[in-house]
Protein backbone atom coordinates (compact mmCIF):
# COMPACT_ATOMS: atom_id res chain seq x y z
CA UNK A 1 0.00 0.00 0.00
CA UNK A 2 1.49 3.30 -0.82
CA UNK A 3 2.19 6.33 1.41
CA UNK A 4 -0.58 8.37 -0.19
CA UNK A 5 -3.28 6.20 0.15
CA UNK A 6 -2.04 5.17 3.98
CA UNK A 7 -2.49 8.71 4.71
CA UNK A 8 -5.94 9.06 3.16
CA UNK A 9 -7.10 6.62 5.23
CA UNK A 10 -5.37 8.50 8.50
CA UNK A 11 -7.19 11.61 7.22
CA UNK A 12 -10.46 10.31 6.59
CA UNK A 13 -10.39 8.40 9.81
CA UNK A 14 -9.28 11.34 12.00
CA UNK A 15 -11.62 13.58 9.77
CA UNK A 16 -14.69 13.53 12.08
CA UNK A 17 -12.87 14.20 15.36
CA UNK A 18 -12.48 18.29 14.18
CA UNK A 19 -16.27 18.36 14.73
CA UNK A 20 -16.62 18.11 18.39
CA UNK A 21 -18.40 21.15 19.10
CA UNK A 22 -16.75 23.18 22.03
CA UNK A 23 -18.12 23.31 25.52
CA UNK A 24 -20.52 25.84 26.04
CA UNK A 25 -19.78 27.66 29.72
CA UNK A 26 -21.97 29.92 31.19
CA UNK A 27 -19.11 30.75 33.64
CA UNK A 28 -21.30 33.72 35.25
CA UNK A 29 -24.16 31.22 36.42
CA UNK A 30 -21.57 29.00 37.82
CA UNK A 31 -19.12 31.39 39.67
CA UNK A 32 -20.08 30.83 43.04
CA UNK A 33 -18.56 27.26 42.69
CA UNK A 34 -15.82 28.76 40.41
CA UNK A 35 -14.81 31.29 43.26
CA UNK A 36 -14.71 28.71 45.97
CA UNK A 37 -12.31 26.08 43.74
CA UNK A 38 -10.18 29.00 42.83
CA UNK A 39 -9.67 29.85 46.59
CA UNK A 40 -8.97 25.88 47.78
CA UNK A 41 -6.51 25.93 45.08
CA UNK A 42 -5.00 29.44 46.11
CA UNK A 43 -5.15 27.83 49.40
CA UNK A 44 -3.20 24.82 48.65
CA UNK A 45 -0.13 27.32 46.85
CA UNK A 46 -0.25 29.46 50.31
CA UNK A 47 0.66 26.06 52.06
CA UNK A 48 3.49 25.28 49.44
CA UNK A 49 4.54 28.96 49.45
CA UNK A 50 3.92 30.90 52.38
CA UNK A 51 6.06 30.95 55.21
CA UNK A 52 4.79 28.78 58.37
CA UNK A 53 4.16 31.97 60.70
CA UNK A 54 1.89 33.33 58.02
CA UNK A 55 -0.05 30.98 56.60
CA UNK A 56 -2.57 30.93 59.10
CA UNK A 57 -3.49 34.26 58.34
CA UNK A 58 -3.01 33.84 54.84
CA UNK A 59 -5.36 31.48 54.69
CA UNK A 60 -7.81 32.82 56.73
CA UNK A 61 -7.58 35.40 54.97
CA UNK A 62 -8.43 34.04 51.68
CA UNK A 63 -11.11 31.42 53.18
CA UNK A 64 -13.53 34.42 54.35
CA UNK A 65 -12.67 36.27 51.05
CA UNK A 66 -14.09 33.68 49.28
CA UNK A 67 -16.62 32.48 50.91
CA UNK A 68 -18.75 35.84 51.46
CA UNK A 69 -17.60 36.39 47.19
CA UNK A 70 -19.77 33.34 46.65
CA UNK A 71 -22.08 34.26 48.65
CA UNK A 72 -22.33 37.62 47.22
CA UNK A 73 -22.28 36.03 43.48
CA UNK A 74 -25.26 33.74 44.89
CA UNK A 75 -27.15 36.60 45.99
CA UNK A 76 -26.51 38.38 42.19
CA UNK A 77 -27.86 35.18 40.82
CA UNK A 78 -31.32 35.54 42.74
CA UNK A 79 -31.70 39.21 42.44
CA UNK A 80 -30.79 38.62 38.72
CA UNK A 81 -33.86 35.76 38.36
CA UNK A 82 -32.13 32.90 38.23
CA UNK A 83 -33.94 31.24 41.20
CA UNK A 84 -37.67 32.07 39.33
CA UNK A 85 -37.93 33.23 35.70
CA UNK A 86 -34.72 32.59 34.28
CA UNK A 87 -33.77 29.48 36.05
CA UNK A 88 -32.18 26.94 33.66
CA UNK A 89 -29.42 24.19 33.32
CA UNK A 90 -26.34 25.31 32.83
CA UNK A 91 -22.66 23.75 32.04
CA UNK A 92 -23.46 21.81 28.90
CA UNK A 93 -27.21 20.05 31.26
CA UNK A 94 -24.99 19.33 34.27
CA UNK A 95 -25.92 21.70 36.88
CA UNK A 96 -29.20 23.11 37.29
CA UNK A 97 -29.65 27.15 38.43
CA UNK A 98 -32.89 27.33 39.85
CA UNK A 99 -34.39 28.27 43.23
CA UNK A 100 -33.63 25.54 45.19
CA UNK A 101 -30.40 25.16 44.07
CA UNK A 102 -29.60 29.03 44.66
CA UNK A 103 -31.01 28.95 48.38
CA UNK A 104 -29.05 25.62 49.19
CA UNK A 105 -26.21 27.31 48.36
CA UNK A 106 -26.83 30.68 50.17
CA UNK A 107 -27.05 28.67 53.05
CA UNK A 108 -24.25 26.21 52.93
CA UNK A 109 -21.91 29.25 52.02
CA UNK A 110 -22.74 30.92 55.33
CA UNK A 111 -23.38 27.99 57.33
CA UNK A 112 -19.70 27.22 56.48
CA UNK A 113 -18.57 30.95 57.06
CA UNK A 114 -19.79 30.75 60.78
CA UNK A 115 -17.87 27.11 60.75
CA UNK A 116 -14.79 28.91 59.30
CA UNK A 117 -14.65 31.26 62.32
CA UNK A 118 -14.78 28.03 64.86
CA UNK A 119 -11.65 26.44 62.69
CA UNK A 120 -9.82 29.65 63.10
CA UNK A 121 -10.27 29.95 67.06
CA UNK A 122 -6.85 29.71 69.05
CA UNK A 123 -7.25 30.67 72.44
CA UNK A 124 -9.61 28.29 73.87
CA UNK A 125 -6.36 25.14 74.61
CA UNK A 126 -3.42 27.08 76.95
CA UNK A 127 -0.75 28.24 74.85
CA UNK A 128 1.79 25.67 74.30
CA UNK A 129 5.68 26.36 74.50
CA UNK A 130 4.95 29.97 73.80
CA UNK A 131 2.48 29.43 70.68
CA UNK A 132 -1.60 29.88 70.68
CA UNK A 133 -2.93 26.31 69.42
CA UNK A 134 -6.21 25.44 67.71
CA UNK A 135 -8.58 22.52 67.60
CA UNK A 136 -6.20 20.60 64.88
CA UNK A 137 -3.32 18.12 65.44
CA UNK A 138 0.04 20.14 65.25
CA UNK A 139 1.14 17.66 62.47
CA UNK A 140 -1.34 15.37 60.99
CA UNK A 141 1.46 12.70 59.42
CA UNK A 142 3.10 12.37 63.31
CA UNK A 143 2.13 9.21 64.89
CA UNK A 144 -0.39 9.75 68.46
CA UNK A 145 2.28 10.39 70.90
CA UNK A 146 5.43 9.68 69.42
CA UNK A 147 8.54 12.32 69.39
CA UNK A 148 7.84 13.68 66.01
CA UNK A 149 4.42 14.74 67.52
CA UNK A 150 6.15 16.68 70.38
CA UNK A 151 9.08 17.98 68.52
CA UNK A 152 5.98 19.81 66.17
CA UNK A 153 3.71 20.94 69.32
CA UNK A 154 7.11 22.71 70.49
CA UNK A 155 8.44 24.29 67.12
CA UNK A 156 4.81 25.77 67.38
CA UNK A 157 3.46 23.96 63.77
CA UNK A 158 -0.32 24.09 62.71
CA UNK A 159 -2.31 22.07 60.42
CA UNK A 160 -3.61 25.16 58.30
CA UNK A 161 -4.38 22.81 55.71
CA UNK A 162 -8.12 22.49 57.54
CA UNK A 163 -8.78 25.95 55.59
CA UNK A 164 -8.53 24.69 51.35
CA UNK A 165 -9.78 21.23 53.23
CA UNK A 166 -12.82 22.84 54.05
CA UNK A 167 -12.92 24.79 50.86
CA UNK A 168 -12.59 21.93 48.89
CA UNK A 169 -15.71 20.18 50.51
CA UNK A 170 -17.92 23.70 50.23
CA UNK A 171 -17.40 23.39 46.61
CA UNK A 172 -18.56 19.81 46.40
CA UNK A 173 -21.53 20.61 48.63
CA UNK A 174 -22.53 23.59 46.13
CA UNK A 175 -22.41 21.11 43.10
CA UNK A 176 -24.07 18.51 44.85
CA UNK A 177 -27.64 19.46 45.24
CA UNK A 178 -27.57 21.72 41.95
CA UNK A 179 -25.93 18.70 40.14
CA UNK A 180 -28.62 17.46 37.21
CA UNK A 181 -26.66 14.58 35.97
CA UNK A 182 -26.03 11.62 37.77
CA UNK A 183 -21.99 11.65 36.87
CA UNK A 184 -21.86 15.13 38.19
CA UNK A 185 -23.89 14.06 40.84
CA UNK A 186 -21.02 11.34 41.70
CA UNK A 187 -18.20 13.62 41.20
CA UNK A 188 -19.56 16.37 43.40
CA UNK A 189 -20.61 13.74 46.18
CA UNK A 190 -16.30 12.77 46.29
CA UNK A 191 -14.81 16.05 46.00
CA UNK A 192 -17.72 16.71 49.31
CA UNK A 193 -16.76 13.56 51.00
CA UNK A 194 -12.48 13.18 50.83
CA UNK A 195 -11.83 16.28 52.57
CA UNK A 196 -14.41 15.34 55.59
CA UNK A 197 -12.90 12.12 56.16
CA UNK A 198 -9.14 13.93 56.14
CA UNK A 199 -10.17 16.40 58.40
CA UNK A 200 -12.26 13.99 61.17
CA UNK A 201 -8.45 12.57 61.48
CA UNK A 202 -6.92 15.80 62.87
CA UNK A 203 -7.90 16.26 66.24
CA UNK A 204 -5.11 17.59 68.39
CA UNK A 205 -6.58 16.13 71.95
CA UNK A 206 -7.58 12.35 71.75
CA UNK A 207 -5.85 11.91 68.55
CA UNK A 208 -6.77 7.85 68.10
CA UNK A 209 -10.49 8.19 68.61
CA UNK A 210 -10.37 11.22 66.09
CA UNK A 211 -8.27 8.75 63.33
CA UNK A 212 -10.97 6.05 64.50
CA UNK A 213 -13.70 8.06 63.96
CA UNK A 214 -11.95 9.03 60.18
CA UNK A 215 -11.43 5.30 59.32
CA UNK A 216 -15.06 4.42 59.92
CA UNK A 217 -16.13 7.36 58.29
CA UNK A 218 -14.23 6.66 55.00
CA UNK A 219 -15.34 2.78 55.18
CA UNK A 220 -18.67 3.52 55.44
CA UNK A 221 -18.38 6.31 52.95
CA UNK A 222 -16.83 4.28 50.53
CA UNK A 223 -19.49 1.64 50.51
CA UNK A 224 -22.46 4.01 50.43
CA UNK A 225 -20.52 5.61 47.32
CA UNK A 226 -20.48 2.19 45.48
CA UNK A 227 -23.94 1.62 46.67
CA UNK A 228 -24.36 4.95 44.99
CA UNK A 229 -22.50 4.66 41.88
CA UNK A 230 -23.74 0.95 41.26
CA UNK A 231 -27.30 2.66 41.68
CA UNK A 232 -26.18 5.20 38.99
CA UNK A 233 -25.29 2.51 36.46
CA UNK A 234 -28.34 0.00 36.85
CA UNK A 235 -30.56 3.69 35.94
CA UNK A 236 -27.79 4.95 32.49
CA UNK A 237 -28.72 0.70 31.79
CA UNK A 238 -32.32 1.54 32.25
CA UNK A 239 -32.65 4.57 30.41
CA UNK A 240 -29.32 5.16 27.92
CA UNK A 241 -28.63 8.96 29.99
CA UNK A 242 -27.29 10.29 33.19
CA UNK A 243 -29.09 13.08 32.52
CA UNK A 244 -32.15 14.01 35.22
CA UNK A 245 -34.29 14.72 32.93
CA UNK A 246 -34.23 12.20 29.98
CA UNK A 247 -34.40 9.51 33.05
CA UNK A 248 -37.67 11.32 34.14
CA UNK A 249 -39.12 11.02 30.79
CA UNK A 250 -37.85 7.36 30.26
CA UNK A 251 -39.98 6.57 33.73
CA UNK A 252 -42.67 8.39 32.60
CA UNK A 253 -42.80 6.45 29.07
CA UNK A 254 -42.80 10.35 27.22
CA UNK A 255 -39.41 9.72 25.71
CA UNK A 256 -38.98 10.57 22.17
CA UNK A 257 -36.71 8.34 19.43
CA UNK A 258 -36.28 5.62 21.35
CA UNK A 259 -33.65 3.67 19.92
CA UNK A 260 -34.29 -0.09 19.44
CA UNK A 261 -31.62 -0.64 22.23
CA UNK A 262 -33.21 1.44 24.64
CA UNK A 263 -36.74 0.27 24.09
CA UNK A 264 -35.20 -2.95 25.17
CA UNK A 265 -34.40 -2.05 28.69
CA UNK A 266 -36.27 0.63 29.39
CA UNK A 267 -39.33 -2.37 29.95
CA UNK A 268 -37.18 -4.09 32.70
CA UNK A 269 -38.54 -2.31 35.88
CA UNK A 270 -35.97 -4.44 38.18
CA UNK A 271 -33.33 -1.90 36.66
CA UNK A 272 -35.03 1.04 37.44
CA UNK A 273 -36.65 -0.55 40.76
CA UNK A 274 -32.99 -1.75 42.40
CA UNK A 275 -30.96 1.43 40.21
CA UNK A 276 -33.54 3.88 42.23
CA UNK A 277 -33.01 1.79 45.92
CA UNK A 278 -28.63 1.81 45.30
CA UNK A 279 -28.95 5.70 44.59
CA UNK A 280 -31.01 6.67 47.31
CA UNK A 281 -28.88 4.50 49.93
CA UNK A 282 -25.91 6.26 48.96
CA UNK A 283 -28.12 9.84 49.48
CA UNK A 284 -30.05 8.73 53.23
CA UNK A 285 -26.41 7.15 53.94
CA UNK A 286 -25.20 11.35 53.50
CA UNK A 287 -28.19 12.61 55.73
CA UNK A 288 -27.26 10.24 58.35
CA UNK A 289 -30.84 8.52 58.15
CA UNK A 290 -31.71 5.10 59.83
CA UNK A 291 -30.69 2.38 58.91
CA UNK A 292 -27.85 4.04 57.63
CA UNK A 293 -27.13 6.11 60.62
CA UNK A 294 -24.33 3.80 61.77
CA UNK A 295 -21.21 6.28 61.60
CA UNK A 296 -22.73 9.41 62.55
CA UNK A 297 -22.47 8.94 66.72
CA UNK A 298 -19.04 7.75 66.42
CA UNK A 299 -17.90 10.39 63.95
CA UNK A 300 -19.75 13.43 65.59
CA UNK A 301 -17.70 12.55 68.99
CA UNK A 302 -14.27 11.20 67.48
CA UNK A 303 -13.72 14.31 64.82
CA UNK A 304 -12.45 18.12 66.55
CA UNK A 305 -15.52 19.71 67.54
CA UNK A 306 -15.32 22.85 65.01
CA UNK A 307 -15.83 19.89 62.06
CA UNK A 308 -18.42 17.92 63.65
CA UNK A 309 -20.50 21.20 63.63
CA UNK A 310 -19.62 22.33 60.10
CA UNK A 311 -20.14 18.62 58.76
CA UNK A 312 -23.59 18.02 60.71
CA UNK A 313 -24.72 21.48 59.65
CA UNK A 314 -23.37 21.70 55.76
CA UNK A 315 -23.36 18.10 54.42
CA UNK A 316 -27.15 17.71 55.41
CA UNK A 317 -28.02 20.91 53.54
CA UNK A 318 -26.35 19.42 50.73
CA UNK A 319 -27.19 16.11 51.14
CA UNK A 320 -30.75 17.00 51.43
CA UNK A 321 -30.67 19.28 48.33
CA UNK A 322 -29.62 16.25 46.36
CA UNK A 323 -32.19 14.14 47.36
CA UNK A 324 -35.07 16.19 46.65
CA UNK A 325 -34.02 16.54 43.10
CA UNK A 326 -33.71 12.78 42.32
CA UNK A 327 -37.05 12.29 44.08
CA UNK A 328 -39.13 15.45 42.67
CA UNK A 329 -37.09 16.33 39.17
CA UNK A 330 -36.10 12.29 38.59
CA UNK A 331 -38.84 9.89 39.95
CA UNK A 332 -41.95 11.60 39.72
CA UNK A 333 -43.00 9.02 37.82
CA UNK A 334 -42.51 6.34 40.49
CA UNK A 335 -43.62 8.13 43.27
CA UNK A 336 -45.94 4.84 44.18
CA UNK A 337 -42.77 3.01 44.72
CA UNK A 338 -40.78 5.20 47.04
CA UNK A 339 -43.11 6.74 48.85
CA UNK A 340 -44.06 3.98 51.16
CA UNK A 341 -40.02 2.86 51.60
CA UNK A 342 -39.43 6.39 52.39
CA UNK A 343 -42.04 6.40 54.96
CA UNK A 344 -41.02 3.36 56.73
CA UNK A 345 -37.17 5.06 56.36
CA UNK A 346 -39.04 8.15 58.33
CA UNK A 347 -40.80 6.78 60.97
CA UNK A 348 -37.89 4.55 62.30
CA UNK A 349 -35.30 7.56 62.05
CA UNK A 350 -37.10 9.75 63.98
CA UNK A 351 -38.50 6.99 66.72
CA UNK A 352 -34.60 5.68 66.56
CA UNK A 353 -32.95 8.87 66.95
CA UNK A 354 -34.98 10.27 69.80
CA UNK A 355 -35.50 6.93 71.51
CA UNK A 356 -31.57 6.36 71.63
CA UNK A 357 -30.58 9.93 72.64
CA UNK A 358 -32.05 9.42 75.75
CA UNK A 359 -29.21 6.84 76.90
CA UNK A 360 -26.24 8.69 75.97
CA UNK A 361 -24.06 10.51 78.28
CA UNK A 362 -21.47 11.97 75.84
CA UNK A 363 -23.05 15.62 75.39
CA UNK A 364 -21.35 15.16 71.02
CA UNK A 365 -22.97 11.85 70.81
CA UNK A 366 -26.45 13.50 72.36
CA UNK A 367 -26.61 15.67 69.71
CA UNK A 368 -25.59 13.21 67.05
CA UNK A 369 -28.69 11.29 67.74
CA UNK A 370 -30.37 14.53 67.84
CA UNK A 371 -29.16 15.09 64.50
CA UNK A 372 -30.78 11.67 63.09
CA UNK A 373 -34.28 12.45 64.56
CA UNK A 374 -33.75 15.96 63.02
CA UNK A 375 -33.11 13.87 59.67
CA UNK A 376 -36.30 11.82 60.23
CA UNK A 377 -38.54 15.43 60.68
CA UNK A 378 -37.13 16.54 57.69
CA UNK A 379 -37.52 13.53 55.31
CA UNK A 380 -41.29 14.30 56.37
CA UNK A 381 -41.81 16.92 54.27
CA UNK A 382 -39.83 15.31 51.35
CA UNK A 383 -42.27 13.19 51.31
CA UNK A 384 -45.15 15.63 50.94
CA UNK A 385 -44.31 15.66 47.42
CA UNK A 386 -45.99 19.15 47.01
CA UNK A 387 -44.45 22.47 46.36
CA UNK A 388 -45.09 23.48 49.99
CA UNK A 389 -43.02 20.56 50.81
CA UNK A 390 -39.65 21.90 49.26
CA UNK A 391 -40.23 25.04 50.78
CA UNK A 392 -40.32 23.63 54.07
CA UNK A 393 -37.94 21.09 53.73
CA UNK A 394 -35.52 24.12 52.61
CA UNK A 395 -36.45 26.75 55.43
CA UNK A 396 -35.74 23.87 57.71
CA UNK A 397 -32.11 23.24 56.67
CA UNK A 398 -31.48 26.83 56.96
CA UNK A 399 -32.73 27.23 60.49
CA UNK A 400 -31.26 23.44 61.66
CA UNK A 401 -27.47 24.16 60.09
CA UNK A 402 -27.20 27.51 62.26
CA UNK A 403 -28.42 26.23 65.20
CA UNK A 404 -26.35 23.39 64.88
CA UNK A 405 -23.18 25.35 64.73
CA UNK A 406 -23.63 27.40 67.36
CA UNK A 407 -24.56 24.09 69.71
CA UNK A 408 -21.02 22.88 68.82
CA UNK A 409 -19.29 26.07 69.00
CA UNK A 410 -20.93 25.87 72.75
CA UNK A 411 -19.54 22.60 73.67
CA UNK A 412 -15.87 23.54 72.72
CA UNK A 413 -16.10 25.99 75.40
CA UNK A 414 -16.22 23.89 78.17
CA UNK A 415 -13.03 22.53 79.23
CA UNK A 416 -11.50 20.90 81.86
CA UNK A 417 -7.32 19.38 82.02
CA UNK A 418 -8.14 16.71 78.95
CA UNK A 419 -9.60 19.43 76.67
CA UNK A 420 -13.35 19.30 76.29
CA UNK A 421 -15.23 18.25 78.77
CA UNK A 422 -17.99 16.47 76.76
CA UNK A 423 -19.32 13.87 79.72
CA UNK A 424 -22.73 14.83 80.78
CA UNK A 425 -21.89 14.70 84.24
CA UNK A 426 -19.38 17.52 84.04
CA UNK A 427 -21.61 20.14 83.06
CA UNK A 428 -23.58 19.76 85.86
CA UNK A 429 -24.20 23.35 87.47
CA UNK A 430 -22.96 24.68 84.55
CA UNK A 431 -25.67 27.61 84.66
CA UNK A 432 -24.25 28.64 88.38
CA UNK A 433 -20.19 28.68 87.32
CA UNK A 434 -21.30 30.72 83.76
CA UNK A 435 -24.65 31.55 83.60
CA UNK A 436 -24.54 33.00 79.77
CA UNK A 437 -22.82 30.01 77.99
CA UNK A 438 -25.22 27.50 79.77
CA UNK A 439 -28.31 30.03 78.50
CA UNK A 440 -26.87 30.54 75.05
CA UNK A 441 -26.72 26.70 74.92
CA UNK A 442 -30.42 26.37 76.67
CA UNK A 443 -31.76 28.92 73.48
CA UNK A 444 -30.31 25.96 71.08
CA UNK A 445 -31.18 23.08 72.53
CA UNK A 446 -35.15 24.98 73.09
CA UNK A 447 -34.55 25.16 69.41
CA UNK A 448 -33.53 21.74 69.05
CA UNK A 449 -36.68 20.37 71.17
CA UNK A 450 -39.32 22.94 68.89
CA UNK A 451 -40.27 24.91 71.72
CA UNK A 452 -42.16 27.78 70.12
CA UNK A 453 -40.94 31.75 69.45
CA UNK A 454 -37.60 29.24 68.25
CA UNK A 455 -36.73 28.53 64.98
CA UNK A 456 -36.70 24.80 65.49
CA UNK A 457 -40.69 25.09 65.79
CA UNK A 458 -41.26 27.21 63.02
CA UNK A 459 -39.47 24.55 61.16
CA UNK A 460 -41.29 21.71 62.43
CA UNK A 461 -44.31 23.95 62.32
CA UNK A 462 -44.09 24.08 58.46
CA UNK A 463 -42.66 20.72 57.94
CA UNK A 464 -45.63 18.84 59.47
CA UNK A 465 -48.09 21.14 57.97
CA UNK A 466 -46.79 19.95 54.72
CA UNK A 467 -46.84 16.37 55.46
CA UNK A 468 -50.40 16.43 56.42
CA UNK A 469 -51.48 18.23 53.34
CA UNK A 470 -49.63 15.61 51.41
CA UNK A 471 -51.71 12.94 52.40
CA UNK A 472 -48.89 11.69 55.61
CA UNK A 473 -51.21 12.27 58.45
CA UNK A 474 -49.42 9.91 60.32
CA UNK A 475 -46.67 10.72 59.92
CA UNK A 476 -46.81 13.99 61.19
CA UNK A 477 -48.53 11.90 65.10
CA UNK A 478 -45.41 9.96 64.65
CA UNK A 479 -43.11 13.25 64.61
CA UNK A 480 -45.32 15.06 67.30
CA UNK A 481 -44.61 12.29 69.69
CA UNK A 482 -40.58 11.66 69.02
CA UNK A 483 -40.33 15.79 69.14
CA UNK A 484 -42.03 14.90 72.70
CA UNK A 485 -39.24 11.80 73.22
CA UNK A 486 -36.61 14.36 71.79
CA UNK A 487 -38.10 17.54 74.06
CA UNK A 488 -37.40 15.02 77.50
CA UNK A 489 -33.37 14.95 76.75
CA UNK A 490 -32.76 18.31 76.03
CA UNK A 491 -34.45 19.60 79.16
CA UNK A 492 -32.90 17.03 81.22
CA UNK A 493 -29.66 18.67 79.78
CA UNK A 494 -30.93 22.57 81.11
CA UNK A 495 -32.08 21.32 84.11
CA UNK A 496 -28.72 19.47 84.76
CA UNK A 497 -27.01 23.05 83.48
CA UNK A 498 -29.28 24.91 86.14
CA UNK A 499 -30.51 23.03 88.91
CA UNK A 500 -27.53 20.74 89.93
CA UNK A 501 -24.67 21.76 92.24
CA UNK A 502 -21.64 22.56 90.37
CA UNK A 503 -18.41 19.91 91.04
CA UNK A 504 -15.69 21.57 92.93
CA UNK A 505 -13.35 19.89 90.38
CA UNK A 506 -15.82 20.45 87.46
CA UNK A 507 -14.67 21.82 83.85
CA UNK A 508 -14.18 25.40 83.43
CA UNK A 509 -15.32 27.52 80.46
CA UNK A 510 -12.84 28.90 78.38
CA UNK A 511 -13.32 32.72 77.43
CA UNK A 512 -12.33 32.42 73.03
CA UNK A 513 -11.25 34.99 70.75
CA UNK A 514 -14.43 37.38 68.77
CA UNK A 515 -14.08 34.60 65.88
CA UNK A 516 -16.20 31.83 67.82
CA UNK A 517 -18.13 34.98 69.94
CA UNK A 518 -19.22 35.82 66.16
CA UNK A 519 -20.20 32.21 65.41
CA UNK A 520 -22.12 31.84 68.50
CA UNK A 521 -23.45 34.82 68.49
CA UNK A 522 -25.07 34.65 64.90
CA UNK A 523 -26.56 31.09 65.93
CA UNK A 524 -28.28 32.52 68.79
CA UNK A 525 -29.83 35.85 65.93
CA UNK A 526 -30.82 33.28 63.46
CA UNK A 527 -32.25 30.58 66.07
CA UNK A 528 -34.65 33.62 67.22
CA UNK A 529 -35.34 36.30 64.18
CA UNK A 530 -36.55 33.01 62.36
CA UNK A 531 -38.14 31.71 65.33
CA UNK A 532 -40.18 35.40 66.16
CA UNK A 533 -40.47 36.10 62.83
CA UNK A 534 -40.00 33.49 60.34
CA UNK A 535 -42.94 34.51 57.55
CA UNK A 536 -40.39 36.45 55.33
CA UNK A 537 -37.78 33.73 54.77
CA UNK A 538 -40.55 31.08 54.64
CA UNK A 539 -41.92 33.63 51.54
CA UNK A 540 -38.13 33.51 50.37
CA UNK A 541 -38.13 29.71 51.05
CA UNK A 542 -41.47 29.68 49.24
CA UNK A 543 -40.67 31.74 45.97
CA UNK A 544 -37.42 29.02 45.46
CA UNK A 545 -39.04 26.14 45.78
CA UNK A 546 -39.15 25.36 41.82
CA UNK A 547 -37.46 22.96 40.27
CA UNK A 548 -36.23 23.07 37.04
CA UNK A 549 -36.36 20.16 34.40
Amino acid sequence: MSATAVHSLWTTAADPISKIDAPKIEYGQLAPTLIIVGAALVGVLVEAFVPRRSRYHAQMGVAVVALAAAFAAVVALAADGYGTTKAGIAAMGAIAVDGPALFLQGTILLTALVALFTFGERRLDPEAHGNRVDSFAAQAAAVPGSESEKQAVRAGFTTTEVFPLLLFAVAGMLVFPAANDLLTLFVALEVLSLPLYLMCALARRKRLMSQEAAVKYFLLGAFASAFTLFGIALLYGYSGSMSYATIAQVVDGTVQDVSPALAGTMGNDALLLIGTALLVMGLLFKVGAVPFHMWTPDVYQGAPTPVTGFMASATKVAAFGALLRILYVVLPGLRWDWRPVMWAVTIVTMLAGAIVAITQTDIKRLLAYSSIAHAGFILAGVIATTPSGISSVLFYLAAYSFVTIGAFAVVTLVRDAGGEATHLSKWAGLGRRSPLVAAVFAVFLLAFAGIPLTSGFAGKFAVFKAAAEGGAAPLVVVGVISSAIAAFFYIRVIVLMFFSEPRPEGPTVAVPSPLTMTAIAVGVAVTVVLGVAPQYFLELAGDAGVFVR
